[in-house]
């Protein structure tokens, strides 16, 4: 069993996903999902933008597992048509009832109230299980905080590199669950000295090692890659810890690149 996260109006995000951006529609998509459910998880995250709903969907299809057991992430484009109609069309493509999480994909000023309006009426409905918000700062927060429906989930950027320590705390405070895109630093971070020194030292990945740092600040992660092994591997992250010590050094890099930029021409 993976561990779960608590939404509002509790339902169970499971706490590590696949994300398929950049993933090409068909065989590509297909397979890496495929291998994530047999390799144990229950949660894959997709969007309309990505351009694979199709086969994420027939992925889910083919593993066998009942509906319930996999949780499935889509993103609403706000700039386009109502969010009723386009998630009819990823349900269509999804050929799903239901989404568990259906997110606003990027704030959009002079839609942004009336796209969540459209989100918990569909919420309500029960087409969406939970709703929640990409790339949304404190401010934007702030705003949809006190309304009748506010967001479950936030997915920011959230790395060691990028390390969101305000937002983070400001969602935990307000009951909003922090998810983690480009928890490897779009495969960057898997190269840098401390990363590789602690990873080395507890015979673990680099990839491990940053995939845990997210999940002890309490949020949920959905590295991306198409590799068998690489899945595989991003899916052995609970049966270890990081020590205080090494969560110190690794919430620091963010500080380090920050400091390092300042100087550049």
């Amino acid at each position: 069993m993976q561990p779960t996260l608590t939404l509002r109006g509790g339902i169970e995000m499971p706490v590590l996903g696949l994300g398929v951006w950049q993933m090409a529609a068909g065989r590509e998509t297909e397979q890496a999902v495929e291998w994530a459910l047999e390799a144990g998880y229950r949660h894959v995250d997709t969007a309309t933008l990505y351009r694979n709903e199709q086969s994420v969907g027939a992925a889910v299809r083919r593993s066998g597992l009942r509906r319930e057991e996999v949780f499935v992430t889509t993103k609403l484009l706000p700039q386009r048509g109502s969010a009723a109609g386009e998630l009819r069309k990823s349900l269509d493509r999804l050929a799903l009832d239901y989404v568990d999480l259906y997110l606003v994909h990027w704030p959009i000023p002079l839609l942004a109230g009336r796209a969540w309006r459209q989100l918990a009426e569909l919420h309500e409905q029960g087409l969406a299980r939970a709703i929640g918000v990409s790339n949304y700062g404190r401010g934007r927060l702030k705003r949809m905080i006190g309304g009748p429906c506010p967001p479950a989930v936030n997915q920011v950027q959230f790395n060691p590199f990028r390390y969101r320590r305000a937002l983070l705390e400001y969602c935990r405070e307000n009951g909003i669950v922090c998810e983690a895109y480009s928890p490897l630093a779009r495969g960057k971070g898997v190269t840098d000295a401390t990363v590789v020194e602690i990873a080395r030292r507890l015979d673990r990945t680099p990839a491990q090692v940053m995939l845990r740092w997210a999940i002890q600040h309490g949020a949920i992660v959905i590295p991306k890659s198409t590799r068998e092994e690489r899945i595989r591997a991003n899916a052995r992250v609970f049966d270890f810890e990081l020590a205080g010590d090494d969560m110190r050094r690794l919430d620091a890099l963010d500080r380090t690149r920050q400091s390092a930029r300042a100087y550049l021409p």
